[in-house]
């Protein structure tokens, strides 16, 4: 009976010494010392045991138990500990790198611009409005005086999603929108993206637009002048001189381009204006009788202006950009420089 004693605890002890894993040494646990355990079940033949061999017998049973016990919990806490030092080390902090710096964000230059715009028009109390960039063709073209098979669609011939349904052209259905809505004074900008059939180094399929509407008793194309010469200053300083383009837009009547001086060569001809020494940053003029007529205004009660400008056309020129696909390309090298 001894000797089965000793080569069970020995057995236990090779088990334990070749454990690598905690779960291989819970299995020799419960092989061992479980209720169905190897030595348990020898334990149980001690009432087999002559009486007068029954306490040397127990007294070493119960030894080799608490030797065992003790040897599987020695065995538990070693592997417990090997796993914390390599989770230690695998998540230790090497004090000798260099520190990561926080990296931040920056405002795109086309949101940039666009919100400085908004603020500018904002300081003369116009109001930021919003409409659908899928637009119904009667708000794109029809209520805005360009009926169907007029020449003047050929310069926005758009996206079509339908016959009836496009993608914006410009931002000027919004005007139309606003002015069923309410009665003058109307006094709104709406900034947002339109999509024209364009793509080279001064056009993009998509671009986005800021409209500008002024509807009230009185307004006479001098107010137009005044709003949009304290817009130019406000964005490319006092010094650049504007000047008024006889244009034509069937929305508008009369309607009119507005020019700045070279921000390049300051007037005295340069590429970038092509000799002339201005260049051409926005169209605008008085809202067409038409116009009024189809949102229920009377023509002969009130006046206004409308007016709309690209807004990467304003970036280009305020920053010195040569093409306008370079807003698009998300080149970290050029948007850090805003």
């Amino acid at each position: 009976m001894k000797k089965g004693l000793e080569e069970l605890k020995a057995q236990a002890d090779a088990e334990l010494d070749s454990a690598k894993s905690k779960d291989e040494i819970l299995t020799i646990r419960t092989k061992y010392l479980g209720r169905k355990g190897l030595l348990t079940q020898f334990l149980r033949k001690l009432k087999d045991v002559p009486p007068e061999e029954r306490p040397a017998v127990g007294q070493l049973s119960n030894v080799i138990k608490s030797s065992l016990s003790e040897k599987i919990e020695d065995a538990l806490r070693t592997i417990d500990s090997v796993g914390k030092d390599t989770a230690l080390r695998a998540e230790a902090i090497d004090v000798t790198l260099p520190g990561r710096g926080t990296t931040y964000g920056k405002v795109h230059p086309i949101t940039k611009v666009s919100q400085e715009i908004c603020e500018v028009f904002g300081n003369l109390g116009f109001t930021v409005v919003e409409g659908p960039e899928v637009e119904f063709d009667y708000y794109n073209f029809e209520a805005l005086n360009i009926p169907k098979d007029h020449p003047a669609r050929d310069m926005q011939d758009t996206f079509y999603v339908e016959d009836d349904i496009v993608l914006r052209t410009h931002t000027s259905p919004v005007q139309v929108r606003i002015m069923e809505k309410q009665q003058p004074p109307v006094r709104i900008i709406s900034p947002g993206k339109v999509y024209r059939p364009d793509s080279d180094v001064s056009h993009t399929p998509m671009f986005h637009q800021i409209e500008g509407l002024l509807v009230d008793k009185g307004i006479t194309f001098g107010d137009l002048k005044g709003v949009l010469t304290y817009f130019v200053h406000e964005i490319f300083g006092k010094e650049t001189a504007l000047r008024f383009r006889p244009s034509f837009f069937p929305f508008t009547e009369p309607s009119a381009e507005v020019d700045i001086q070279c921000v390049m060569c300051h007037g005295a001809g340069c590429r970038v204006c092509a000799q002339t020494g201005w260049l051409e940053i926005l169209g605008s003029g008085m809202v067409d009788p038409e116009v009024y007529k189809v949102v229920g205004y009377d023509p002969d009660s009130v006046s206004g202006f409308a007016f709309g400008l690209g807004v990467e056309r304003i970036a280009m020129l305020k920053y010195g950009i040569s093409d306008i696909r370079m807003f698009y390309e998300n080149d970290q090298r050029f948007l850090k420089q805003f």
